[in-house]
């Protein structure tokens, strides 16, 4: 995927603008595929005009220049973000699914100001009054949703930082939860921690 040049990140915004709509809020999420911790999901709602210099999805992002983007994108005037985290034993119980949408709800719901407008990195929209639309590969189309995308994964990555603290066994500051040899070799030794989602192969596959 190419870098995302900033006037092009913010083409749908302004399109979207002439529509009449003014609270536009990019939502993106992090920890779907991970077998452990949470899904999270942002929503953003940057100055109007607002240019971000090397923004980007999330992904494409080393560690250090997420970091840089998040420490500037909370310290901007008038930016409104809501966070949202839904847990495993949630995740188990609705299916990761219903949970990403679960938590971009909650993210909605904790902005300043309610959207008039939203935009949704993926194929779908959560369900909501709010009108909208879902951005195949919108992290890099779209810079409200890459900001999302920054803000969500560094979040994340926080919350499994502390996580490694509590279970120091499974190696979460490396891997975030994801399925890497190191954390499966854990899991064969310790069995699954409370912040595993069980219904994830080969955690559902296996008697640990």
């Amino acid at each position: 995927m190419s870098n995302c040049p900033r006037l092009r990140l913010q083409r749908i915004e302004k399109s979207i603008r002439q529509q009449g709509y003014q609270h536009i809020a990019g939502i993106d999420e992090a920890g779907r595929g991970p077998l452990a911790g949470p899904v999270v999901a942002s929503a953003c709602v940057l100055p109007e005009g607002n240019r971000l210099s090397g923004v980007n999805d999330s992904k494409q992002l080393s560690v250090s220049q997420r970091l840089a983007l998040f420490e500037e994108i909370i310290s901007l005037a008038d930016v409104d973000i809501g966070i949202g985290v839904v847990d495993a034993l949630l995740i188990d119980q609705i299916n990761i699914l219903q949970a990403t949408f679960q938590s971009m709800l909650i993210a909605i719901s904790r902005l300043k100001c309610t959207p008039d407008f939203i935009l949704v990195d993926g194929l779908h929209l959560p369900s909501t009054s709010i009108p909208g639309e879902a951005l195949v590969e919108g992290d890099c189309r779209c810079q409200s949703i890459a900001a999302a995308s920054i803000i969500a994964k560094v979040t994340r990555d926080r919350i499994m930082d502390d996580y490694d603290l509590l279970w120091p066994a499974y190696g979460f500051s490396q891997h975030k939860g994801y399925g890497t040899v190191k954390h499966l070799e854990a899991l064969a030794i310790h069995g699954a921690s409370p912040i595993h989602r069980m219904t994830f192969s080969p955690l559902k596959d296996s008697k640990l």
